[in-house]
């Protein structure tokens, strides 16, 4: 009589249980508190000045503006990183969409969370864009026409087809604004209901910066070579540009300032220089943490540039 041979249970990735419990905590959190924006954040914005000028873009160029120059300054600042952040998360739905119509298991808990996150995006766009039309921007934004949208369209097609690529855009894409609304909440000078505005999209997306870091680890380790070579060394140029874009030229002309001037001299201000390192950084750490710079963990020099990291991998 022949034996079947013995029955070997499949081996456990502990570290894949540990995360799925963390994704399961996340699910939990998410149905605590739904907060539906039309309902449960009636208000509008105020007239004048809604964000302090020390937060705006060109806090470090030193222009003379009038009073009314700085009001107009900081709503159309406000209406185009809230025009970006729709758009961001039109694409984030997207990029969740398309995973989730491939995904092998649709009981996976990570489907569930993407299906909150799904949620939450679309609630803080109908948000986004009543913020919007109450203030009623008049610039027009160049990252829309011409050859700078195909080179949009081109790198976020990649994005889209690219899991890990697409995470590392996901965490720039949420750690920019959650850190702009972070500053504007703390201070006295932010209109009220931007305030409120800020205050509860950061509660939600603390949710969805946990789950972006989490899931990078596990993108990573099944990501194609080139893929990982592009995150290295390229994505970082690509991150800077999406942080940059948030305020596009085009707002700076509605005061009379020449447009992409001025969006350049910002953009290389020692303040504008040292946030998008302080946006960039928790991104090139979950990369760290997730072996994309090897034992040593010091990020590639394209990372160190961009995060003012030295050669050691420590904050300049």
């Amino acid at each position: 009589m022949t034996l079947a041979p013995p029955v070997t249970a499949a081996p456990v990735d502990a570290d894949r249980e540990a995360r799925t419990v963390r994704v399961q905590r996340l699910n939990a959190a998410s149905l605590r508190k739904v907060i539906d924006p039309d309902l449960d954040l009636p208000g509008e914005v105020g007239p004048g000045a809604v964000l302090p000028r020390e937060l705006l873009t060109v806090a470090g160029l030193d222009l003379d503006l009038t009073d009314e120059q700085w009001a107009t300054l900081s709503r159309e600042e406000l209406a185009s990183v809230l025009d970006a952040g729709v758009r961001f998360e039109s694409l984030l739905l997207a990029g969740f969409g398309r995973q989730l119509a491939y995904t092998p298991d649709l009981v996976d808990p990570r489907v569930v969370y993407a299906l909150h996150e799904l949620g939450e995006e679309t609630r803080h766009s109908r948000l986004f864009i009543r913020v919007i039309e109450q203030i009623r921007p008049e610039a027009r934004n160049p990252f829309t026409r011409g050859l700078l949208r195909r080179v949009d369209r081109f790198f976020t097609g990649l994005a889209l087809r690219h899991e890990a690529l697409f995470m590392v855009m996901i965490l720039t894409g949420e750690e920019g604004p959650d850190l702009l609304q972070a500053r504007s909440v703390e201070h006295p000078d932010t209109d009220p209901f931007v305030r409120e505005v800020n205050r509860y999209h950061r509660a939600e997306e603390a949710r969805h910066l946990a789950y972006g870091r989490l899931r990078i680890g596990e993108l990573w380790a099944d990501a194609p070579v080139v893929e990982r070579w592009f995150i290295r060394h390229v994505a970082p140029v690509v991150t800077a540009n999406v942080f940059d874009g948030l305020v596009h030229p085009g707002v700076y002309e509605t005061v009379g300032l020449p447009g992409w001037k001025t969006w350049n001299a910002a953009r290389h201000t020692p303040e504008r220089t040292r946030l998008r390192a302080e946006v960039l950084r928790p991104v090139c750490a979950a990369l760290a943490k997730a072996g994309a710079f090897g034992r040593r963990g010091v990020p590639t020099r394209a990372w160190r540039k961009v995060c003012r990291l030295d050669a050691h991998g420590t904050p300049i």
